[in-house]
């Protein structure tokens, strides 16, 4: 099988400057244990343990050999988004995170392909920080599923995705921020549930927001974690549009219509749910995702990608590569090669 582009993977930088000034006594910062291994902290909480495998690119390209990866997409933490806060403080907490992702990526250009995050609550410096970011070398940009109580249907959001539409910039759509109760903090149960219920909100919006009817067709947008639930229900959306079109019949055409609109990764880890994304969506509309280096990802990279036998060589080399090359806008170039 040729060499993997994996769509879908993580950075955390080796520390950055202090950003409560910015965030306020909750800032992130990097609590670093030894060498190999560190804490992200949420103010004085514990949120993440991580190791060198976040910002050490000796080790993502030990493990990218190791499975077969040839290219990797590296998008920030979405816990570093900085939604909650003015758009100003956004902007310059972005500007920090983009900037050390560049360090990041610099040992290997040819194989590391930076995606940045922008204030997404503030269009206007979005659009600013995303065309610092590209004109520095990012390929591309991640995104939340949301911003507040606003969806991927707003009014900011859209005159976002118009932006990165004109540049040719593709856009990954992470879930983050989602839903607490003590029924979710059992389990693991927000990752598990919410958050593919997050990333099927984040694909509903577009659609019955109708933001595929609004903007341009050459938009690239792709979700994490398979769509989450979107692709299961998609006879539900269906059957909804037509049966109560008075109460969401907001998009032009019925769901189905817009399935050649959006991509999705393969981290579903089940050779069962990929069958079904692949067979809603079609082969060209799904990517190698693993969610690299985070517990919860897939390894080896692509390990479903490759037992499913369901697939044939063309659609397999669509997944693993030839889709990824087109979202990123890689063909006949030499990243990746």
């Amino acid at each position: 099988m040729d060499a993997m582009i994996d769509i879908h993977t993580h950075y955390v930088p080796r520390g950055w400057p202090d950003l409560a000034p910015e965030i306020g006594p909750e800032a992130p910062w990097l609590r670093i244990e030894s060498e190999a291994e560190a804490m992200i902290m949420m103010g004085t909480k514990e949120f993440r343990r991580i190791r060198a495998d976040c910002w050490d690119a000796e080790t993502r390209l030990r493990d990218m050999d190791a499975d077969g990866v040839r290219t990797q997409v590296v998008s920030p933490t979405p816990a570093f988004f900085s939604y909650g806060t003015g758009g100003r403080e956004a902007a310059k907490v972005a500007r920090v995170f983009n900037d050390l992702a560049l360090e990041i990526v610099a040992p290997a250009p040819d194989r590391l392909v930076p995606f940045c995050q922008v204030p997404l609550q503030d269009p206007d410096a979005a659009c600013r920080e995303l065309e610092r970011s590209v004109a520095n070398g990012h390929r591309g940009v991640e995104i939340g599923n949301h911003v507040g109580d606003l969806d991927l249907d707003s009014e900011g959001v859209v005159t976002f995705l118009q932006h990165c539409a004109s540049l040719d910039v593709p856009v990954f759509v992470h879930p983050w921020d989602m839903a607490s109760s003590p029924r979710l903090d059992r389990w693991m149960a927000q990752w598990l549930t919410a958050m593919p219920a997050e990333t099927h909100l984040s694909i509903l919006a577009l659609i019955l927001g109708g933001v595929f009817d609004r903007v341009d067709d050459s938009l690239k947008i792709c979700f994490a974690h398979g769509g989450g639930s979107f692709a299961f229900w998609l006879g539900r959306m269906e059957n909804a549009w037509h049966g109560r079109n008075d109460v969401i019949g907001t998009s032009e055409f019925p769901p189905s219509h817009y399935l050649g609109r959006f991509y999705v990764d393969s981290v579903v880890f089940d050779d069962r749910a990929l069958r079904l994304l692949v067979d809603t969506l079609g082969a060209d509309r799904v990517m190698v995702g693993s969610d690299y280096p985070y517990p919860l990802g897939e390894r080896p990279v692509g390990e479903v990608v490759r037992r499913s036998d369901f697939l044939d060589d063309a659609s397999r080399r669509l997944i693993t590569r030839g889709n990824a090359e087109r979202f990123l806008g890689l063909q006949g170039r030499a990243v990746g090669y």
